[in-house]
């Protein structure tokens, strides 16, 4: 998260400068940036025909685990592995979200990158778990190198069996921004909850109008676009079904509404400060670092607020921090890195947070209620010693060595 790769497509849209880098990107993006989002893809931001099917089981239970910041390279560390296997082991979840940095910059290769994302993705396909991923700030950092970028990486992803990504939206900011459905118990023609993964981007352009970003964050934010798609596609989920749908959303980079709600308010700082936000907020878990939002509100808290059907918003970016609170009826919280390669806390400790965050959602009727919790390595029996540990490559299966 501390590193910044000056071009990203995110960025070089945003600024206006697409002619002048078009011929620096691969053919993929150099093909999404002229026509937008990619060609022929659904309006709607839906898993694809072929993608499984979601749904509550017989006793109207549903289980999802978020995993963050995995964050490595083809020569993963083996403890990432071994920590996504062990929850899933001993969770047994329905589904698993993989919300955002799934690789970084020491790709090389293409065959590199398919080896990243396919050591983290493999515990799932293996025990036939349903999964997705966001995007984060560094999926992008070995495009470079490699040559994919994330409108081909979405492609990898999306040739696993249990994979639920949708195509990229035309129209809409960022790549693969998907509702995932999740049927009733009692009639699975019946949607009783969704699942909204959407790309935070990567980092703020290098000027807006001619002014730079010195002294303000430079991570990226939802585009306004982005918010009208989830409010948009809101609206039409309530006209289609006659009530709203509860759901949570899943996006990499925290909203500033997150900082806020630990602090107890916009410009404050002191230990007092957060005492108020805790408990005014209920807030449980450790804040170690700063939460790193872009340099502007995006103005998606409010249309979650307008809308009152997501009743959480889970992020992560910010690895060493594991908060959850309520926030104004809205659920704000953190999962914290899951990857045993990337920055932790620091010395000794550096290993001690690594985990994932398991929801647990109970139908009953048009409502579900969510109970959340995070797994950590220390209590699964993982060597938490402050090394790198980097593992060979798990081997491709035969249609990603085909990609």
């Amino acid at each position: 998260m501390t590193d910044r790769l000056p071009l990203s497509r995110r960025t070089v849209l945003t600024a206006g400068a697409l002619s002048a880098v078009t011929a620096a990107l691969p053919l993929s993006a150099a093909s999404a940036a002229a026509a937008g989002p990619e060609s022929g893809s659904p309006a709607s931001g839906r898993p694809g025909p072929h993608a499984p099917r979601l749904r509550f089981r017989s006793d109207r239970t549903f289980k999802v685990v978020q995993f963050n910041d995995t964050q490595d390279d083809e020569r993963t560390d083996r403890r990432t592995v071994e920590l996504i296997e062990k929850v899933l082991d001993q969770e047994q979840p329905d589904f698993v979200v993989i919300n955002g940095d799934v690789i970084t910059g020491g790709c090389e290769t293409r065959l590199a990158v398919k080896q990243a994302i396919n050591n983290v993705v493999a515990p799932m396909e293996a025990r036939k778990v349903p999964w997705a991923v966001t995007y984060g700030n560094h999926d992008e950092d070995s495009l470079p190198q490699s040559g994919v970028d994330e409108a081909g990486m979405l492609e990898i992803y999306r040739s696993y069996a249990f994979n639920v990504n949708a195509e990229s939206t035309r129209g809409v900011t960022g790549t693969s921004n998907t509702i995932v459905p999740i049927a009733s118990s009692a009639d699975k023609g019946r949607e009783a909850f969704a699942l909204w993964l959407i790309d935070s981007g990567r980092y703020a352009p290098s000027r807006i109008e001619g002014q730079d970003f010195a002294g303000y964050p430079t991570w990226d934010w939802l585009r306004m676009d982005q918010v009208a798609w989830y409010r948009t596609q809101s609206q039409g989920i309530e006209k289609r079904l006659g009530r709203k749908l509860p759901g949570l959303m899943f996006i990499h980079i925290a909203l500033w509404e997150h900082r806020f709600m630990w602090w107890g308010g916009v410009d404050t700082r002191t230990a007092a400060d957060a005492a108020r936000g805790r408990a005014r907020h209920g807030i449980v878990g450790e804040r170690n670092e700063d939460e790193c939002p872009g340099p502007f509100n995006s103005g998606m808290f409010n249309a979650i607020l307008e809308r009152g059907d997501v009743k959480g918003v889970f992020v992560g970016h910010d690895h060493i921090n594991d908060y959850v609170g309520d926030y104004y009826g809205v659920k704000l919280g953190y999962a914290p890195g899951t990857g045993f390669g990337a920055y932790g806390l620091p010395g000794a400790e550096r290993n001690r947070m690594r985990g994932g965050r398991v929801f647990e959602l109970t139908e009953n009727g048009n409502d579900v209620s969510i109970e959340t919790r995070v797994v950590y390595a220390r209590d699964l029996g993982i060597d938490l010693t402050a090394n790198d540990q980097p593992m060979e490559p798990l081997p491709l299966p035969e249609r990603q060595q085909a990609l």
